[in-house]
């Protein structure tokens, strides 16, 4: 966590002493080496701290996660009720987990209780958890429903809500959940967002659940982190980005943490395949169960594996410290998912390094990048010393289109009638007798069949 809260230079960063937080919290915050707020906590405290509805704009990795626990630690009171007063919604079961660490670590010596639900684990384990009192909830909106649909958690008395990686969630699709949870809730609340893109569809939900909020940007969703250092390869497929990714990762002594990014978990597996035989390596997308997912995110963290491939899913919020390189096997193709990858390595005052592979077909998305950040990508030359492959993975196939044949139709008065007259009983049994060689001959015939039969 610590990376994610202290900026490249504290030059011209407010103390936390400055702050009004009790000492209890002064003393947690200075234990763990945070000393200098960063601009995303500088501008929310006094917001939150009044009581009004905030919208916080500010990159990954900048410290929302600190910057809306220390207002509501502060404002926290003690009451005997067992009922939630504050709730925290994220889009993932690790951004929940590292809630609870965080809420852990400035919490040691003050009696708040904090208790997590998320999907991927036995609904009937998380239950019991909330028989006893529990001050905070953070979930995702998934698992917060169902357990408040069977009276489980109850959000009765919940004073602030703080729906944070709001963008990501609604891209997970978890508004309809969302939409239910806020119709549960109190009118007379805080609300709290935070997000990295004021999208359209987070700006409606301010619309209608919001009270006059305070919107507070600290930087727009493009701007690119100075302390990393960005380059891209040309690579015509995947099978040769499996050559360049071997490659990168066999002569660079610089590579002591890496975190790969692919397109899907399809494409995770199938590099993680490839590659897990030369390398100690790693490897977590949605398929992964969650113990599993919790014991490679941790391995990563310790340094027990150097290398981790992963999708989309820990591009937000999950903290890792010290990733010395991002490697995009793929040009993503939103703009604003470039800059949340790129975003887990050059953390503090680190230096960070991040590289794109991108095929013909994804230029446009570097290009879109490029746009977003008005920065030009350097482009560096394939090295002529790893494998250009031929061979191609099905979906790389491109496939052909069937020329499209014109027909020329008849004229109008040259289409013959499509249909059949319907003959009578009488003369269809007219023809038979006829064709049979008379009507008593026919008699006979139809006779030894029904005997037959």
């Amino acid at each position: 966590m610590k990376e994610e809260l202290k900026e490249r230079t504290q030059m011209d960063r407010i103390p936390f002493t400055e702050f009004n937080l009790t000492a209890t919290l002064q003393e947690a915050l200075a234990e763990h080496g945070f000393t200098h707020a960063t601009a995303i906590q500088e501008k929310v405290f006094s917001t939150i701290m009044a009581g009004a509805d905030m919208c916080g704009i500010a990159q990954t990795g900048t410290g929302k996660t600190l910057a809306y626990l220390l207002p509501i630690l502060r404002l926290h009171t003690f009451t005997k009720n067992k009922i939630p007063t504050t709730l925290v919604l994220v889009p993932t079961r690790e951004l929940v987990q590292q809630v609870l660490d965080t809420i852990e670590m400035l919490t040691e010596r003050m009696n708040i209780v904090a208790k997590g639900a998320y999907g991927g684990v036995n609904i009937n384990t998380q239950r019991l958890q909330f028989l006893d009192k529990v001050d905070i909830v953070v979930a995702t909106p998934g698992r917060l429903y169902d357990l408040a649909m069977h009276g489980v958690i109850k959000l009765s008395k919940i004073r602030k809500i703080v729906i944070d990686e709001v963008d990501e969630l609604l891209a997970l699709g978890f508004r309809p959940q969302l939409m239910n949870i806020l119709e549960l809730l109190p009118e007379r609340r805080q609300n709290l967002m935070f997000s990295a893109t004021l999208i359209p569809e987070v700006e409606n939900l301010i619309d209608d659940f919001f009270i006059d909020p305070v919107k507070i940007e600290t930087a727009p969703s493009g701007t690119p982190l100075e302390n990393i250092q960005q380059s891209a390869y040309a690579v015509p497929n995947f099978n040769t980005k499996a050559n360049l990714l071997r490659h990168l990762l066999t002569t660079s002594e610089e590579m002591d943490k890496v975190l790969v990014f692919t397109e899907s978990k399809k494409m995770a597996d199938l590099l993680f395949e490839r590659l897990s035989g030369d390398f100690e390596m790693g490897i977590i997308h949605s398929n992964k169960d969650q113990n599993f997912r919790f014991r490679m995110v941790n391995a990563f963290e310790n340094g027990d594996v150097k290398i981790l491939i992963a999708t989309d899913i820990v591009a937000r919020g999950i903290d890792i410290s010290d990733v010395t390189h991002v490697i995009n096997t793929d040009a993503p193709d939103v703009a604003e998912n470039y800059m949340h990858r790129i975003g887990r390595t050059g953390r503090a005052k680190a230096q960070g390094t991040a590289i794109t592979f991108f095929t013909e077909k994804e230029e446009k998305y570097i290009n879109a990048i490029e746009e977003l950040m008005g920065e030009v990508i350097e482009k560096i030359d394939f090295p002529t010393e790893v494998e250009v492959s031929e061979e191609l993975l099905p979906h790389e196939v491109e496939k052909k289109t069937m020329p499209e044949i014109q027909l020329r139709l008849p004229e109008r008065n040259q289409v013959k009638a499509a249909f059949v007259t319907k003959k009578s009983y009488k003369q269809q049994h007219a023809e038979a007798a006829k064709k049979y060689g008379g009507k008593a001959k026919f008699a006979s015939t139809q006779k030894k069949r029904r005997k037959k039969k």
